[in-house]
């Protein structure tokens, strides 16, 4: 009986123990899925219509791809950073369309570190990293233009810790978290999280740092992340953050708003710098 006992107390814990190496060990595995995907053919990357294919160098030595409009003379350019599944071109073809083509926006679109075409593995601080290579990149290719970050999920949170640190017209962020560690604790209630997790992107605590304008838009069916995230994340940032509830989902809701977050970020035109619309766009 004393052996039962013991076994029936025993196993659970090794299964307990279990499941922490492992969470400790392919965390990122969870947090960066489109980074352990099988790289897709080099036929499926081609530049949507309007961008071009670039690579950039981050401060580390890593080598990123992106895909970049340049902005009609005196424009903005939006640096979009996609979600942790997927990949750039969704948002470069996006954002190289209507409203934003018609006047005169460039923009820059990234594949993290370690996700097809990027070199390294993906880390918050890495992450970061490319931000800020992205956002140099910008103004090498385009010096004195305005920029608009915007992220989607995980994206989000990238441009709220880049805009802690450099100039920006704003943020648009579309089903954002206010902190991963509160996604990870939420998905795992019965796991001490906060003592295993490496990356804990907590957007809530940064966005007090990085000023201007917000823009927020969440579903209501949002299952990946859920609405109550874009809520606390809102209120944080107080009066300067504008918070948009959609019916939708997580994905669903992407570029809903558009037409409302290019008016609203839109740069005054400077009559030094007169931002010349589509006509004056360069192919």
């Amino acid at each position: 009986m004393r052996f039962l006992l013991s076994l029936l107390l025993t196993v659970p814990l090794a299964l307990y123990a279990v499941v922490l190496l492992l969470l400790g060990v392919f965390q990122r595995h969870l947090i960066y899925p489109g980074a352990f995907r099988s790289p897709a053919p080099a036929s499926s990357r081609e530049a949507p219509a309007g961008t071009q294919a670039i690579s950039l160098e981050t401060a580390d030595g890593e080598r990123l791809l992106g895909f970049w409009r340049p902005p009609a003379p005196g424009c903005a350019v939006v640096l979009s950073f996609h979600g942790n599944g997927s990949r750039p071109e969704p948002a470069a073809a996006r954002f190289a369309g209507a409203p934003w083509r018609d006047r005169g926006w460039g923009l820059l679109a990234i594949a993290y570190r370690g996700y097809p075409g990027s070199t390294g593995s993906p880390s918050e601080d890495g992450l970061i990293a490319d931000a800020a290579a992205a956002y140099g990149a910008i103004a090498a290719r385009a010096p004195g233009a305005p920029v608009l970050l915007h992220g989607h999920s995980l994206g989000a949170a990238v441009a709220v810790a880049a805009a802690a640190s450099v100039p920006h017209l704003g943020l648009y962020l579309e089903a954002p978290f206010d902190s991963l560690a509160a996604v990870a604790a939420a998905r795992f209630p019965y796991l001490p999280t906060g003592l295993l997790l490496r990356d804990t992107f907590r957007s809530d605590e940064r966005l007090g740092q990085a000023g201007g304008p917000v823009l927020i838009v969440h579903g209501t069916r949002d299952r990946v992340v859920p609405l109550s995230h874009a809520r606390r994340l809102a209120e944080r940032g107080g009066a300067r953050v504008r918070l948009v509830v959609l019916d939708g989902d997580h994905v669903s809701i992407l570029g809903a708003q558009d037409a409302e977050a290019e008016a609203l970020f839109r740069p005054a035109d400077s009559s030094a710098t007169p931002c010349r619309h589509a006509s004056a766009q360069a192919p």
